[in-house]
C-alpha cells in the first residue's frame, strides 16, 4: 500500500489514504485485497496508470507497468560533495512505445537483480535537465503480460560506427558547451543530405570541419551514428575522416503539403507573421523560451514553434527562411506544427539582388535583434551595433529586413541637437496644463 501512497502523497494525508482503502474494501464485501483497493484509491485521485506513450504528459509523478528490455549494471560516480554515487538504467517498453527509467544510489543496487522479459510496475517523474528519463521513485514486479517487441528502438539503440557519403547542407556557428565534468568545449554542428534523407553532424574538434563547405559533397568514415528524437545524428571525432567526392548527392524540400505529424523534415518559406518571444518555466524549474510564428511556400500556410536558442534568431515578416531537421506535431486543435528546437537549423535566405536603399535612424537593440528605426518605419539590420547610435545604411530592401551593404556611423550636430531639445521643452510647457494653487485651495 506503501507504493501506491507514494502516488498520491502530495494530495492527501498517509492516514486519510489508509482511511480510503479501508473504506472500499469494506465496500467491496472484502472481496479485493489492501493492493487493489490501493489502485482504486489512486485511480479516484486522477493518479491511474499510464502508457509509456503518455509519459510526455505534464503530471509531476507517473505510474506506469513496462517490460523490462536492457538493463545497465550500476555506475560509481564521485558527487561533489565528495560522497560516492550510483546510477543504473533499465529500458522498459509496452506496446505504445519505449522509455529509459533511470535509478540512483540504494535503486540502483537492486538493478542486477532485475531481469530482461519481465514486467516491472514503476512509479517515478520526469528527469531534470529537459530530457525523456524517467527517475524510479518506487518500483515492483508485477504479474501482468505485455506483448511488445523485445528490440531496442529509438534513441536507445547502441551507437554504430558506419560510413556514409553525404551532401553538406548547412554549417552552423561554433558554440561553447558545458561538458558533465563541469569543463567547457566547442561544438559546431550541421545538417547533411544521404540517401536515406537528412541527418544532424557534430564535432566537439571543429578541425574536423575545417574544409567543409556547404554543397560539397563528402565521404564520412567512422562516424558515429546516433538515432535522436528529432532523427538522425553522426557523431565525427578523432577516428572518423572527412574526405572530399566527386559525387552529386539529390536533396530537395518538402512542400508543407506534404509534411506529416511525427516527421523530421527540411522546408523553405516565407514568415507572414512573428509573434515576440516568451519566456516559461520548464517542468523541472528551468527558464525556458519559445516564438510563435507562421509560414508560407506560395500554397499553403504551416504554423512553426522556435524553441530555445533557435528563438535568438532574428526574424521578421517577409523573411524566406530554410529549415532543416524540424519536427511536425500535432498542435492544440490537430493543426501541424513545424517544431524548430536545438536539433534543427534556421537559415534566412538573403536575396542577391532588389530595391537598393539608404537609410539614416537610431540603432535599437532588442532580444529580437538590431533595428534601424528612422521614426517613421523600423527595419532589421545587420551587424554588431551599440544601442542608440545614429547611423546611415545603405543596402538592399528586403520586406522589413536591409541586407547591409555598407554603414557610417552619423556625428551629431550639437546645434541641432541644441534646437531639438529648446523644440521639446517648448512642446512640454505649450501642453502643461497643471496649474499651482495655494494651500487654501487644495
Amino acid at each position: 500500500m506503501q507504493f501506491h501512497y507514494a502516488l498520491v502523497d502530495d494530495l492527501i494525508g498517509k492516514e486519510e489514504f489508509e482511511r480510503r482503502v479501508e473504506e472500499k474494501i469494506e465496500q467491496c464485501g472484502d472481496l479485493i485485497d489492501e493492493t487493489t483497493a490501493g489502485m482504486i484509491v489512486v485511480q479516484e485521485l486522477g493518479r491511474s496508470h499510464v502508457k509509456i506513450s503518455g509519459l510526455s504528459g505534464k503530471s509531476s509523478l507517473f505510474s506506469f507497468f513496462g517490460k523490462v528490455i536492457s538493463v545497465s549494471p550500476p555506475r560509481e560516480f564521485p558527487r561533489k560533495d565528495g560522497e560516492t554515487g550510483f546510477v543504473a538504467h533499465i529500458i522498459l517498453a509496452d506496446e505504445t512505445g519505449q522509455v529509459r527509467a533511470v535509478l540512483w544510489d540504494e535503486k540502483a543496487a537492486a538493478a542486477s537483480e532485475i531481469v530482461p522479459g519481465e514486467v516491472l510496475e514503476i512509479i517515478g517523474k520526469h528527469a531534470s535537465g529537459g530530457r525523456n528519463d524517467i527517475v524510479v521513485l518506487a518500483l515492483r514486479q508485477s504479474p501482468c503480460e505485455i506483448i511488445c517487441s523485445s528490440e531496442l528502438q529509438g534513441p536507445f539503440v547502441p551507437a554504430e560506427r558506419k560510413e556514409v557519403m553525404a551532401k553538406v547542407l548547412f554549417i552552423d556557428q561554433p558554440r561553447t558547451v558545458l561538458k558533465r565534468d563541469g569543463s567547457e568545449t566547442v561544438l559546431l554542428a550541421g545538417c547533411i543530405a544521404c540517401r536515406e534523407g537528412t541527418a544532424r553532424i557534430i564535432t566537439f574538434s571543429p578541425g574536423l570541419f575545417a574544409e567543409l563547405q556547404e554543397g560539397m559533397v563528402v565521404r564520412i568514415t567512422g562516424a558515429l551514428e546516433k538515432t535522436r528524437s528529432s532523427g538522425r545524428e553522426y557523431v565525427i571525432d578523432e577516428r572518423s575522416s572527412v574526405t572530399p567526392e566527386d559525387q552529386e548527392i539529390p536533396f530537395r524540400f518538402m512542400t508543407f503539403s506534404e509534411v506529416q505529424d511525427g516527421e523530421t523534415c527540411s522546408v523553405e518559406g516565407t514568415v507572414t507573421s512573428l509573434q515576440p518571444v516568451r519566456t516559461f518555466v520548464t517542468r523541472d524549474g528551468r527558464q525556458g523560451q519559445v516564438r510563435n510564428l507562421q509560414l508560407t511556400d506560395g500554397l499553403t500556410v504551416l504554423r512553426a514553434v522556435l524553441w530555445g536558442d533557435r528563438t535568438l534568431q532574428p526574424l521578421v515578416p517577409g523573411d524566406r527562411i530554410a529549415v532543416y531537421q524540424g519536427t511536425v506535431k500535432s498542435g492544440r486543435e490537430g493543426e501541424r506544427e513545424l517544431h524548430i528546437g536545438a536539433g534543427s537549423f534556421i537559415r534566412v535566405c538573403l536575396p542577391d539582388q532588389g530595391e537598393e536603399t539608404e537609410r539614416e535612424g537610431t540603432v535599437i537593440v532588442t532580444r529580437n535583434g538590431t533595428f534601424l528605426d528612422d521614426g517613421r518605419e523600423r527595419f532589421l539590420i545587420s551587424g554588431d551595433l551599440p544601442h542608440g547610435h545614429e547611423v546611415r545604411v545603405r543596402g538592399r530592401l528586403a520586406g522589413e529586413r536591409i541586407v547591409t551593404l555598407s554603414l557610417e556611423e552619423l556625428q551629431k550636430d550639437p546645434v541641432a541637437v541644441s534646437l531639438e531639445l529648446d523644440t521639446l521643452l517648448a512642446d512640454l510647457d505649450r501642453n502643461n496644463t497643471f496649474t499651482l494653487h495655494g494651500r487654501e485651495d487644495i
